[in-house]
């Protein structure tokens, strides 16, 4: 088991990614499901539904963690996304830009 290539707190490691997920939020989660066989259309419509949005992001999250091999759990999945809501989206993101991941599209 391996660790998320950059922190929960990491959001600055790269800023570009971190001012487009911080104004456009569901854009970045649509792509973070896109690199996981997701629709990117479709998640991101999700992200403004209650309740369906916190599913949605524990589901993807916890899909970048089983195709990359890190550990955690569903239950620190759940606090993440709960706590560290925009973090944890930059997080998930820089981790499928990374080598062995599916690259994101860059503004």
């Amino acid at each position: 088991m391996t660790q998320f290539q950059h922190g929960l707190f990491g959001c600055f490691d790269n800023i570009g990614l971190c001012l487009i997920t911080y104004f456009v939020p569901c854009y970045t989660f649509g792509k973070n499901a896109e690199a996981v066989g997701d629709s990117c259309l479709l998640c991101a419509l999700a992200y403004f539904v209650p309740i369906l949005n916190i599913v949605g992001l524990v589901s993807v999250r916890g899909k970048i963690r089983s195709s990359r091999n890190i550990e955690g759990s569903v239950i620190t999945d759940i606090l993440s996304v709960i706590c560290c809501h925009l973090c944890a989206l930059v997080q998930e993101a820089q981790e499928v830009q990374a080598p062995g991941g599916q690259a994101m599209a860059r503004s």
